[in-house]
Formats: C-alpha cells, sequence, structure tokens
C-alpha cells in the first residue's frame, strides 16, 4: 500500500484569503460597451501558466482599481495579438461568461456561459442514452483509503487532493477525499452490484462536480472546482473494453467538429501522459488561438487495473470468476473556455450556431414615437416565425442603449446571426441580417424578404454557412501551424516558433521527459491518422512505428 503524506483540508477552511493580482495592459481596445470589472483581471484567483510565477509580472489590487478608472465607463477587449490571456479574460467578462468566486481559484459560472455548457449536454446525453449508457449518480465525499487501493492512481493525484478531516465539529475517523474523479467509488458499488456475466456490461453516466486543487489556474480551462460528465463501464472482456473506449473518443471527436466545429486531433496518449491507473489513454487534442494545445476531452481503457484493486469480479459461463475489464471517459466545462480561445476574435466571441445560446438576435430601430409600435410588431412577428422554426432567438427591445451600442454588445456575446429592422424595412418588407463571423459591410445582406418561408430558409442556410465556415477556418489555422520534422533540432525549432510538431518517435519515456524539460512541449498524441511508409525516430534514429505530435499546452 502507497502511504503518503498529504495537506489536510478542512470545509471550515476553504475561504478567501488571498489578495488579487493583475498584470499591466499597456494597449486596449475600447468598445461601447458596460464595464465588467469583476473579472476584468482574473489573476491571482485564475493565474495561467503562462504568467504565473514571477512577482514582476504580477501587480496588487490597488493598480486593478486605477486601471479601472482610467477606463472610464466603457468595456474594453484586449487585443488577441497582443495579450492573448488578457484578451481570453476579457472576453469571459464583458460576456458575462463567468465571475470568480471567494475561494481562490474558483469561478461562478453566469447564465450565458452555463447556457453554452447546457447546449453541450444536450448533444452529449443524446448520444450517451444512445450508446446504451444510463445517468446516474455516486457521491462526492469518497473514503481515503478507496483512494490508496490503487497505487499508480493515488501518486497521480495526491498533489491535487482536497481532504476534509472535520464534520459536524469532530475530527472525523477516517479522512474524506473531495471527488478528483470517480473511479475507486464507482468499483466499490460495482463490487456490489456485479456478480455474473449477466450483469455484464454495465454502463453509467454522471453530470457533476469534481474538486482538484490546482496551482496555476485559469477560468473555464483549469480550476480548482470544475463541472464535467464521466463515464464508467464494465465488461467481460478486453476486447468489449477496448471497443468501448474507442467508441467514447469517437463520440467526442464528432461533437467536436459537428458542434463546436472545432478540429481536434484525436489519438493515444504516451506511456507518461496516459490517465492515472489506466492501461491506455485516447485523447481529443485542440489547437487554441495562441496554438497552445488543449486536451478537450479523453476515454481511458482502465483494463483490470481498479477491478483487481478492488476485488471486482464475475462469475462466467463456466462459473469461473474474472475481474472485470473497464472503462472512464470525460469532457468537462474546459471545452467552453475552448470555443472561446478557438473561434474568439477582438470583437469577442464567435459562436458556432449549433451551440450557441442565442443564434439569432433582433434589434429593433426607430427615431419617432410612432416608428416605435410598427417596428416592435414587426419584431414581434419575426420572432415567432424564427421560433416556430426552431431558431434560439433574442429580441432586443431594451431603450437604454443605442442601436450601435447593441450592435457592438451582441457581437461580442458571439451571436451568429443579428436581424435589424427600421421604419424603412418594415415599409419595404425586407430586413436587415449580418453574419458575426464576417466583420463589417461583407457580413451584411440588405433586402431579406419577411415573407415566412424565404425567411426560415435564408436563416437556416445561413446558419449552417457560419457553421461550416467556422470549422473551415479553424482547420486551416491548425493545419498551417502544424510542422512534419524529422530530428530533434527540427522539433526544438518548431516548439520555440509556438507550433506543433510532428514527427516519428519510438524514444523512452526518459527521453520524452527530456524534451519536456528542454521545450516545454509534451507529447499530445499519437493521432490514430498515420502517415504510411517507412519511419526513424526523430530522436534515437531507431525504427518507428508511429509519428506523435508535440505542442505546448493548456
Amino acid at each position: 500500500m502507497l502511504a503518503l503524506k498529504l495537506p489536510s483540508l478542512t470545509l471550515s477552511s476553504l475561504r478567501y484569503s488571498s489578495p488579487l493580482f493583475i498584470r499591466h495592459r499597456h494597449y486596449q481596445k475600447f468598445l461601447r460597451l458596460p464595464c465588467k470589472p469583476s473579472l476584468a483581471s482574473i489573476s491571482s484567483d485564475f493565474s495561467t501558466q503562462s504568467t504565473a510565477g514571477t512577482e514582476q509580472e504580477q501587480q496588487p489590487l490597488k493598480n486593478e482599481e486605477k486601471l479601472q478608472t482610467k477606463s472610464g465607463q466603457e468595456g474594453f477587449i484586449t487585443p488577441r495579438s497582443q495579450d492573448f490571456n488578457a484578451w481570453y479574460l476579457d472576453v469571459i467578462a464583458n460576456a458575462e461568461l463567468a465571475d470568480y468566486g471567494p475561494v481562490r481559484g474558483t469561478m461562478v459560472i453566469r447564465p450565458y456561459g452555463y447556457a453554452i455548457w447546457e447546449a453541450i449536454q444536450d448533444y452529449l446525453n443524446v448520444k450517451f442514452k444512445e450508446t446504451g449508457h444510463s445517468n446516474m449518480y455516486f457521491p462526492q465525499f469518497i473514503p481515503y483509503s478507496f483512494i490508496e487501493k490503487e497505487a499508480s492512481h493515488v501518486e497521480g493525484f495526491s498533489p491535487e487532493l482536497a481532504l476534509v478531516t472535520i464534520g459536524g465539529g469532530k475530527e472525523l475517523e477516517e479522512k474524506l477525499v473531495v471527488r478528483p474523479t470517480s473511479e475507486t467509488i464507482v468499483n466499490h458499488m460495482f463490487t456490489q452490484w456485479i456478480h455474473s456475466y449477466r450483469d455484464l456490461p454495465l454502463m453509467v453516466n454522471q453530470w457533476v462536480n469534481v474538486t482538484r486543487w490546482e496551482m496555476r489556474t485559469k477560468p473555464f480551462v483549469r480550476t480548482l472546482e470544475f463541472l464535467w460528465q464521466e463515464g464508467h463501464t464494465a465488461h467481460a472482456n478486453a476486447e468489449e473494453a477496448e471497443k468501448e473506449a474507442l467508441q467514447m473518443i469517437d463520440v467526442y471527436t464528432k461533437f467536436a467538429y459537428q458542434q463546436a466545429a472545432i478540429p481536434v486531433v484525436t489519438g493515444r496518449k504516451s506511456k507518461v501522459e496516459t490517465f492515472a491507473g489506466a492501461s491506455r489513454t485516447y485523447t481529443i487534442e485542440a489547437m487554441m488561438g495562441d496554438r497552445k494545445a488543449l486536451q478537450a476531452g479523453t476515454s481511458h481503457n482502465l483494463g483490470q487495473n481498479f477491478s483487481r484493486a478492488f476485488g471486482t469480479q464475475f462469475t462466467d459461463e463456466n462459473e469461473q470468476r474474472h475481474h472485470v475489464w473497464q472503462t472512464s471517459w470525460a469532457i468537462s466545462t474546459r471545452f467552453v473556455g475552448g470555443i472561446i480561445m478557438t473561434h474568439g476574435d477582438d470583437a469577442g466571441l464567435m459562436l458556432p450556431p449549433r451551440i450557441a445560446p442565442i443564434q439569432v438576435v433582433i434589434v429593433p430601430i426607430w427615431k419617432k414615437a410612432e416608428e416605435k409600435t410598427g417596428v416592435l410588431n414587426t419584431a414581434s412577428t419575426i420572432e415567432k416565425v424564427l421560433i416556430t422554426a426552431g431558431i434560439r432567438i433574442k429580441v432586443d427591445v431594451s431603450e437604454q442603449r443605442t442601436p450601435g451600442w447593441k450592435f457592438n454588445f451582441w457581437e461580442m456575446k458571439g451571436v451568429p446571426l443579428r436581424i435589424e429592422i427600421g421604419p424603412r424595412d418594415v415599409s419595404s418588407g425586407t430586413l436587415v441580417i449580418s453574419r458575426r463571423d464576417i466583420p463589417g459591410k461583407q457580413g451584411k445582406v440588405f433586402g431579406v424578404s419577411m415573407e415566412p418561408s424565404i425567411l426560415e430558409a435564408y436563416v437556416k442556410d445561413k446558419l449552417d454557412e457560419i457553421q461550416s465556415s467556422l470549422l473551415e477556418r479553424a482547420t486551416s489555422f491548425r493545419d498551417s501551424n502544424i510542422i512534419d520534422v524529422s530530428s530533434y533540432d527540427e522539433l526544438k525549432e518548431a516548439v520555440s516558433q509556438g507550433k506543433w510538431a510532428r514527427g516519428p518517435w519510438s524514444a523512452s519515456d526518459e527521453e520524452e521527459l527530456r524534451v519536456k524539460k528542454e521545450t516545454g512541449a509534451t507529447i499530445r498524441c499519437f493521432p490514430f491518422d498515420q502517415p504510411q511508409g517507412v519511419k526513424t525516430c526523430l530522436m534515437t534514429g531507431n525504427p518507428a512505428e508511429e509519428v506523435a505530435i508535440f505542442a505546448k499546452s493548456y
């Protein structure tokens, strides 16, 4: 048994106690938007890998107050090319996706951000049930002794565990772990439920929160607590478990391409990067706008590692006892961060229509009081037509802001299409429609008919075009930033340019760790899509069967 000394944590100690820090921004792009200072700089709470560490890069709260005073009543979005991290935080703040919680490293997901997560849930829930899985719930608190049963699992998670040592005002007889993942408690329950081959396969999923005591955090991408789904299955043989693990990574891949318009690279993790306690880990890796890799979803073939540790066995048709073969797989709210960083631009969010909480926004425009009724009535009619067609729509009837302000605001929120309705449009029976993915006049079309069948077909067609356009744009960006390399020097050069390096690899774990130490890049995966022909390892010169992708990551 592997014994570890871990810092204890009481629930009463979970309170906000550290000062906020921010990074100076020397250049800002100002939009006519309301200022969202509460998340303008999530820094000590959400310090990123690229900025954490030095005191010179961090400033105390008083400087945040000065920065807000300087920006006046206007919100701002830092240009991506000047400071990608600042841009990311600005978008989250101004688009009202999340705010920071009172405990360092936690976040409050606001309604608009949660609606994106709900769109992810809605799609995956259907796919999980189509593939034979049922939703259920396992407890958040796990006995520490469970974590200790699988040695590599506890070793992999020990730095991130949050422990509860006091409950009801008394010292607990056994420490409890706040769920970092559920393989251990799932096995405890599977052992009670699985007796015969007739009980297999057992396939469940849960939508829950998990806690990992991250030292360097970034909203949505890496937080102390986050939301996810985690699927867990048990099978009678190794072939079924492998088929399940591959099936679920395929579900994630299709979601990324078809719903999120993110062209992920799907493949197998190296041994070094494999999930603690798994035999094999499959992953989808996405390239963000700063060319870093984001591990967007994983599926693990656990083999019999956990079933042996917990004694999870079944009796086969010949009355022989065997340990079950298992899988687990998950996708989390970090995918929301991936959507922001893949598609967003200097104006803010740019959401793929299939996951956008609002697909079309209508902005009524009038100057004179006698024009108002006709414009609003027309807007209401158009709203009903599009709702009937299954379009998610919002009519902005607020009178406190100008139409120009509203245009900028909804662009910043990433709404794919905007319909403008003024008195002349009412008279002519036509509309002005603007695409979020094509800025300015190029993306604006005048004279679109209000006739219901024509309008419905036009809007659906444009939403499909935007969905395809975003995927094509992201795919082109990804492909232009992957460099094929044949030597370690070429790999280092590619990584130094901020690109992904793809090359033959058959070297040792030690050599892989050397690459990480010397370049900051890791093997993201051995892609399923492999080139043909003879390959020579870029590090050792020995024959290699596969190419690997190396990149810096979140």
